[in-house]
């Protein structure tokens, strides 16, 4: 945190889009051209590549919801709220594009978009917990109590992460169990695994990015909206000033 309060500096979105741009355009080209065709699932495993930084992003912005709730019921300090909401809102766009590549890449192998299984089933309810944290924000009038409503949200919430993890080990389900990598070794040629690392850093680096941007848009918006309040109270004290030296004239 900078000295003047805000997250980061000016350097640091410029740094973030840079990376994420680079490591994008590589991760792209390693996707299609670099990696081979898988010899079961063909052209759609691809998918892949994407699917799985994107299910690791979704668990990264809710472990940081998490943190920076637990940090702002501790120290009452709106700077971490405005990061755990920058991070869930984020988050809740990376959990739909988990669900709706997973629904792509389910349809060809499974033959159906949809299935109510455990891994999936787990996951749609984190989408939810995300949907419920922003409808206590919009919905709970006050300010300071929706910020502390919304971090028990954000502190309970997290248990669904672990579950959705071991979903495939604990229940029978359609979705294959960590493929990356086994216990005599890798499960996937180097080629793949080399795609998928520098997938998952171009995605960490965008997710970084937008939080980063998000968090700027949410500081600038509290002090927007603690300027109208400071001058509707001014307003309201002028006018009582006002009021009180009518009624003693």
């Amino acid at each position: 945190m900078s000295p003047d309060g805000r997250f980061g500096g000016s350097a640091t979105g410029k740094i973030l889009a840079i990376g994420t741009g680079v490591t994008m355009l590589i991760a792209i080209y390693m996707m299609f051209l670099y990696a081979p065709q898988d010899t079961m699932q063909g052209p759609v495993q691809r998918v892949f590549y994407l699917h799985l930084p994107l299910a690791w992003i979704a668990y990264l912005a809710f472990f940081i919801v998490f943190v920076a709730s637990i940090a702002y019921l501790i120290k009452r300090n709106r700077r971490w709220d405005q990061l755990a909401r920058s991070s869930a809102e984020v988050g809740l766009v990376f959990t739909t594009l988990v669900i709706i590549t997973g629904s792509i890449w389910g349809r060809p192998i499974w033959g159906t978009f949809w299935e109510w299984d455990a891994r999936l089933t787990t996951t749609l309810i984190l989408w939810f917990i995300y949907l419920g944290y922003f409808m206590v924000r919009a919905y709970v009038s006050d300010q300071e109590r929706a910020m502390r409503y919304a971090a028990v949200v954000g502190i309970i919430g997290f248990i669904d992460v672990p579950i959705i993890h071991m979903s495939v080990r604990w229940w029978r389900t359609l979705h294959p169990e960590p493929i990356v990598t086994q216990s005599g070794g890798p499960a996937m040629p180097d080629s793949m695994l080399y795609t998928l690392g520098v997938s998952l850093v171009a995605f960490t680096l965008f997710f970084g990015y937008l939080v980063y941007q998000k968090l700027l848009i949410e500081q600038a918006k509290d002090q927007v909206a603690d300027h109208n309040l400071a001058v509707a109270d001014r307003e309201a004290d002028e006018a009582r000033e006002h009021s009180a030296k009518g009624a003693t004239a």
